[in-house]
C-alpha cells in the first residue's frame, strides 16, 4: 500500500474517531455532572485550617522518645514491625490460597463453566473492601493483630487472584499441548510445566501486594485490627499531636523503606 493510500485511509476514518471521542467525553461530563449531585461539599470547617497546620507541624517536631522507644511495646518501632507483621502474614496467606484460586479460575487450564464460577467467587470476594472484612472479623475473633492478618488474607485473594489468572492466560498454549502430547495430567501439567515458568510473576505479584497490604494494615488498625493505625486514631482524638507526629514520620520511613525494597525485588524478578 502507498504512502497516499495510507493517508487517505487514516483521513477517511477521522470522522468516525471524531465522532466516538465526543461521545466518550460527553459521557464522561454527564457522570461528572451526576457524580456532583450526590456529594455534598461543605468546604472546611472553622478549625480544619488551624488543625492541619498543627498536623503538619507535629511531623517535623515528633515525640522523639516515643518515636526511638524501641525497648517497650508501646514505642513506635514495636508498632511498625507489627504492622509489617500482620501485613507479610495477610500477603503469605492470601497468596498461598490464590494459586489454586487462579488455577481453577483460568480457562486454559480447566474447563470454561469451571473457569466461569471460580471468576465469580473471585469477584465476590473483590466486592467488600478490606476494612468491611475487618469488621467481620473482629466480631469473629476479636480485635488484635490476628484479625488483621485474617482480613488481608481474604482481601489479597480478590487482587492476586485476579493477577495470577492473568499471567495463567497468557501461557504459550504450545507448552501446554506439548505437556497433553507428553501424556501428563492435569495436576502434572501445572506442577512441571506451568508453575516453574510462573513463579518469577507470581512473587512479582505478591512483593505489589505486600506494599498495598502494609497501607492497609494501617487503616485497619483504625477499627481495631492490630497495627500502628489505632495509636494513631487515638493520639489524633487526644490531640497528642506530638506522639502523632512521631507515628507518623515513623510510618511515612518505614513506607518508604518498603517501597524502595520491594521495588527493587520485583526488578529482578523481570
Amino acid at each position: 500500500m502507498s504512502q497516499n493510500s495510507r493517508v487517505n485511509e487514516q483521513l477517511s476514518k477521522q470522522p468516525k474517531v471524531l465522532l466516538k471521542n465526543s461521545a466518550i467525553i460527553a459521557l464522561n461530563l454527564l457522570i461528572l455532572f451526576l457524580s456532583t449531585q450526590y456529594v455534598e461539599i461543605k468546604g472546611l470547617t472553622e478549625t480544619g485550617v488551624e488543625i492541619a497546620g498543627t498536623i503538619i507541624q507535629s511531623i517535623f517536631t515528633p515525640n522523639l522518645d516515643f518515636l526511638l522507644n524501641f525497648s517497650t511495646k508501646g514505642g513506635v518501632p514495636y508498632l511498625l514491625l507489627e504492622t509489617a507483621a500482620i501485613a507479610f502474614l495477610g500477603t503469605i496467606v492470601g497468596a498461598i490460597i490464590s494459586i489454586p484460586m487462579a488455577f481453577v479460575s483460568s480457562r486454559n487450564v480447566v474447563p470454561s463453566w469451571v473457569a466461569h464460577i471460580g471468576v465469580a467467587i473471585i469477584t465476590v470476594i473483590r466486592t467488600f473492601p478490606a476494612v468491611v472484612y475487618g469488621l467481620m472479623f473482629i466480631r469473629v475473633t476479636g480485635p488484635g493483630a490476628f484479625t488483621g492478618v485474617l482480613t488481608l488474607a481474604i482481601a489479597s485473594v480478590g487482587m492476586i487472584s485476579k493477577l495470577y489468572i492473568e499471567i495463567i492466560e497468557e501461557l504459550d498454549p504450545g507448552i501446554i499441548e506439548a505437556l497433553d502430547a507428553a501424556g501428563c495430567n492435569r495436576i502434572q501439567k501445572i506442577q512441571y510445566g506451568i508453575i516453574p515458568q510462573l513463579f518469577s510473576n507470581f512473587l512479582s505479584t505478591a512483593i505489589y501486594r505486600f506494599e498495598i497490604n502494609v497501607k492497609y494494615a494501617t487503616i485497619l488498625g483504625m477499627v481495631g485490627a492490630g497495627g500502628i493505625g489505632a495509636p494513631l486514631i487515638f493520639a489524633i482524638n487526644a490531640y497528642r499531636w506530638k506522639d502523632a507526629g512521631a507515628l507518623l514520620v515513623g510510618l511515612i520511613i518505614f513506607v518508604l523503606i518498603v517501597e524502595a525494597i520491594s521495588t527493587q525485588l520485583r526488578k529482578k524478578l523481570v
